[in-house]
């Protein structure tokens, strides 16, 4: 951990630091969450990133967490860290409501397996975050009245990103070093990019999905986001395992760290399709390029590698997302339409166009993509791309009032993130800049099925690229 000049984000260990050497307890830290929670609420325009939260329930758990520091007997590295969940999960006693308004009439009773896991861990829930309704979108943009439209702390008239647009902002505006999302076309990914902070989407059936509403059940990977790669390892490292609950991920071999922490990145070797790399903004390729060159000047080596039937791949993933949300929701599709925001109508009355022909020849493209990955990861460590072809797109005043719907943005902002999900690889972006209008840029890094150290032990090198950050506008220091 190399302590830098100016501005930098609060992680887990400063945490940690305060409550070892007493200078904070969890308790205390609690408190100001909460002067927090209530100021950025009423600022203009509301950060909007935590949506649920209550007073009772953080004071709680902080307090319990206080005494076992006091008793020298933490849980884990996640003892008394703030933490949010994105409102796709189960977490008591909130509203399970996705982002809408008519899911989750009653407070929950039962916790998501990530939940449960980090409470055993020790961690404060700080209560859940905001997103875009149903998952259905990669803005971040929701006007329904329990929710609003969370803003982007680097540029509040900009958007967070979505779908697990509240957990990003959480992040970046300092509210808690960690959050979880689940990321179905990037929906850890594209609001890490645009906030500026690390997401991890784990391989499909890492973590476990139980508790999390199945919108596709096919796609969707949870993963953490957090202010940097270390911290992401550390809440993997707690997260990752089977969940008798969750079939998907029942077989899946044990989570390592190896060589994360290697001194260099000697003998690794990254692939990089150029074609499908420089398919984004100039302002983008030009930063991404030059953090490929810091990898090589570690002693990674890179290496051409092509993407074959990309194109395909897209559209069999749009099929097969839209397909699976549109068969979960087809009775809140019917039942709810007037309740439902306009985009997620259009993006249901979309899905409603596909056909049983349409998503096995999607299954099929899976199986070819899945084998053309098999060779590449053969030949190479992992396959770098821009995280996001361009930066957070501006807020316009409608937006706030009828909510956005631009599908050729959807689209592209999914253009480097859908490969991930379709084949289940497991993706980490980790910030590596920003846009001459300050706006944050973001490099993805995937590699094979299970395979999520070598990420991390490139992430951990990245971030050494970037040479300063900078403070969010909207940012409050918990720790101060």
């Amino acid at each position: 951990d190399s302590a830098r000049n100016g501005f930098s984000f609060k992680g887990i260990k400063d945490y940690l630091e305060c409550y070892r050497s007493g200078k904070l307890t969890p308790s205390q830290v609690a408190k100001n969450i909460i002067a927090m929670l209530e100021e950025c609420d009423k600022s203009t325009p509301p950060l909007r990133a935590i949506v649920q939260w209550d007073q009772e329930q953080i004071m709680q758990m902080a307090e319990a967490s206080t005494t076992r520091y006091r008793n020298k007997c933490t849980l884990s590295y996640l003892d008394g860290i703030p933490v949010c969940l994105k409102e796709e999960f189960k977490v008591v006693p909130y509203h399970h409501r996705a982002g809408t308004v008519y899911l989750g009439t009653e407070p929950e009773t039962e916790d998501a397996t990530v939940a449960k896991k980090l409470r055993e861990a020790g961690a404060v829930i700080i209560g859940v975050s905001n997103m875009h309704e149903l998952g259905t979108g990669t803005t971040g943009c929701n006007p329904n009245r329990y929710h609003k439209t969370p803003r982007n702390p680097y540029k509040p008239n900009h958007f967070t990103g979505g779908s697990s647009s509240g957990s990003a902002a959480a992040v970046a505006a300092g509210l808690c070093p960690v959050a979880i999302g689940t990321d179905g076309g990037g929906s850890v990914r594209i609001p890490s990019s645009f906030c500026g902070v690390v997401g991890l989407k784990g391989t499909f059936g890492r973590i476990s999905c139980h508790g999390s509403l199945p919108l596709s059940y096919s796609t969707v990977s949870v993963g953490p986001i957090c202010t940097s790669v270390a911290d992401a390892a550390i809440v993997y490292s707690i997260l990752a395992e089977p969940d008798p609950l969750y079939p998907y991920g029942l077989k899946q071999p044990k989570a390592t760290l190896s060589d994360m922490c290697a001194p260099d990145l000697k003998g690794l070797k990254l692939g990089v399709d150029w074609t499908f790399f420089k398919a984004c903004d100039a302002e983008v390729l030009s930063i991404c390029e030059k953090a490929v060159e810091h990898l090589q000047s570690l002693g990674a080596s890179v290496v051409e590698v092509s993407l074959p039937e990309i194109e395909e791949a897209r559209v069999a993933h749009v099929i097969c997302i839209l397909s699976e949300m549109r068969d979960f929701l087809q009775p809140d599709f019917n039942k709810h339409f007037q309740d439902m925001n306009l985009d997620t109508r259009a993006n249901l009355a979309l899905a409603s166009q596909f056909t049983a022909l349409d998503y096995i020849t999607a299954n099929r493209q899976r199986t070819r993509s899945m084998g053309f990955l098999r060779d590449i990861f053969s030949t190479v460590n992992c396959i770098l791309t821009p995280a996001v072809p361009c930066t957070a797109p501006r807020i316009y005043e409608s937006d706030l009032l009828t909510g956005s719907s631009d599908m050729s943005f959807t689209v592209r902002s999914m253009r480097f993130m859908q490969l991930g999900n379709f084949t289940g690889i497991p993706g980490l972006v980790v910030p590596i800049g920003y846009s001459a209008a300050g706006l944050p840029i973001n490099l993805q890094v995937m590699a094979k099925w299970w395979d999520e150290a070598v990420l991390l032990r490139i992430g951990l090198k990245l971030e050494q690229f970037r040479s300063q950050t900078k403070k969010p506008s909207i940012y409050y220091d918990i720790l101060a």
